[in-house]
């Protein structure tokens, strides 16, 4: 009865109702009127017919006056309501009908209560990470002119000496905050790309002769495996394309092996897209972290990145403007060690 219609509601209880009321007519009739047994037929139908519409009228006018409050405030139907509720009656299951559609709308509330609360607590990490990066540059800005205050600026050893570790640490500040805004600019859909053709294996070769200095003095090697004569057109925003590489073969550089790092960047060619992969010959990511590294701030050996300067947004801007190209990037473990970043570019 639990998933009857109103239809077959009033089909039982008239049945029941026309039932009881022949038996109290034959009785009545046996013990007063015996001519009238005959008319049991006659009396009997009205008495079907009427409790029949009565019953689904009052049904159907109850159910679907609150049913249509339901709707409603659930958001299930938010144009017309009481028109769509009329198509549904045709299955002859309302009930189950609302059934159904409060307990979708309670999972999709699920859903977003979920959400909420892994938002809330992106909020508190990401607030968190911020003031902590932000506090070391702070604490040694104000440690250093405290100390020319006391009588450091006197001082022809000491001043010079402070007022530029100060400056990097207000370098450092600015460009936290510069890399920050940058990604929210991403995140609203302000920063705007301007796509060219252009070619992307040259495109490389330009950043790997940039790196080389920055990858002597981490003592490592710099090595691209595709032939120079070989052309890659890409339709991409040539400028972040080159900020992606910078980023991923800087990061190389530094996390690589001390003594001999070596970094390889490749190209690969498929049907409507080229695949570049920077790989290097470091200790790798913990497995449990590979899913993270392209988050805000998130550093994988805290004490070694910060070393290793930075400001813990470079990742994650690499992966806004992969994703604002509709392409896609990702990281993976090499099995003779060390990680390689691949990402993904539309060909021209």
């Amino acid at each position: 009865m639990a998933t009857s219609s109103p239809k077959t509601i009033a089909l039982i209880d008239s049945l029941i109702i026309t039932l009881v009321a022949a038996l109290a007519y034959l009785l009545f009739s046996w013990l007063f009127f015996p001519s009238w047994l005959y008319l049991l037929p006659v009396f009997v139908l009205p008495v079907f017919l009427t409790s029949y519409f009565i019953i689904r009228y009052s049904i159907n006018k109850f159910i679907y006056e609150k049913i249509t409050i339901i709707y409603r405030t659930i958001g299930q139907l938010k144009t017309k309501p009481q028109e769509e509720l009329k198509k549904k009656k045709s299955g002859e299951d309302v009930l189950e009908i609302v059934n159904q559609a409060v307990l979708e709308w309670s999972e999709e509330q699920k859903q977003k209560i979920a959400e909420l609360k892994k938002m809330a607590d992106y909020r508190r990490e990401f607030v968190g990470n911020v003031s902590h990066e932000l506090k070391t540059p702070i604490f040694n800005i104000q440690g250093y002119i405290l100390t020319l205050l006391d009588g450091g600026i006197n001082d022809e050893k000491v001043n010079i000496k402070y007022l530029k570790r100060a400056k990097k640490s207000v370098d450092r500040m600015i460009a936290i905050v510069e890399d920050l805004e940058e990604i929210t600019k991403f995140e609203a859909g302000e920063m705007k790309l301007k796509k060219e053709k252009f070619d992307l294996n040259e495109l490389v070769r330009e950043v790997v002769e940039y790196m080389e200095m920055k990858a002597g003095e981490y003592n490592a090697v710099l090595t691209t495996e595709t032939p120079s004569s070989q052309v890659f057109y890409a339709n991409a925003d040539k400028k972040r394309v080159r900020q992606v590489l910078v980023n991923l073969i800087d990061n190389a550089i530094k996390y690589g092996d001390k003594k001999r790092g070596m970094v390889k960047i490749s190209i690969f060619d498929f049907h409507d897209y080229y695949l570049t992969e920077i790989s290097d010959n470091g200790i790798g990511i913990p497995e449990e972290y590979l899913f993270r590294v392209f988050e805000r701030f998130f550093r994988t050996d805290k004490a070694r990145s910060r070393e290793a300067g930075g400001t813990g947004l470079g990742l994650a801007i690499v992966k806004h403007i992969i994703e604002a190209h509709h392409q896609k990037i990702s990281v993976r473990n090499n099995p003779e060690g060390g990680s390689t970043f691949s990402f993904t570019l539309e060909k021209a």
